[in-house]
């Protein structure tokens, strides 16, 4: 009887601690906090009123927005690659007169003897393994 396994299921789901709320999500927000009390305590009201609906906002983006089933984060950051790297990496070499010359006066060396060279069998008894084998050794090759 074969043995069951339980196979998981489910495993992109993040798991929840508060409510509807991941464990990311929980941690961008507590550092988007800790970043309101820093701007609380080094700007004027006026300005921190503006830098904190920036930073609940940025917060908020990366820790609830999902764009095609995935985090904000992962969008982001495939995102940032896609605008960094070139679109097509293509090298154009060119030879040079020179190279060109030298390409087409090189001779092509021939090819080393073999070190080893390996000798076939004279015969091979497959045949007579075969017909032991198949006559349950009734039939013996060395008999005859």
């Amino acid at each position: 009887m074969p043995e069951k396994f339980v196979v998981p299921q489910f495993l992109d789901n993040e798991d929840k601690i508060l409510g509807p709320i991941t464990v990311r999500q929980f941690l961008i927000m507590m550092g988007a906090t800790l970043i309101l009390f820093i701007e609380y305590k080094v700007l004027y009201f006026g300005y921190f009123i503006a830098a904190a609906v920036l930073t609940v906002g940025i917060a908020s983006v990366f820790a609830f927005l999902k764009i095609n089933g995935q985090p904000f984060h992962i969008f982001f950051i495939n995102f940032l690659q896609t605008v960094l790297r070139p679109p097509l990496r293509v090298w154009h070499k060119e030879l040079t007169d020179l190279e060109l010359k030298l390409f087409i006066n090189t001779k092509v060396e021939e090819a080393p003897a073999p070190l080893f060279t390996k000798t076939h069998p004279v015969s091979t008894h497959l045949r007579d393994l075969a017909l032991t084998v198949n006559t349950g050794g009734v039939y013996n090759a060395d008999d005859e």
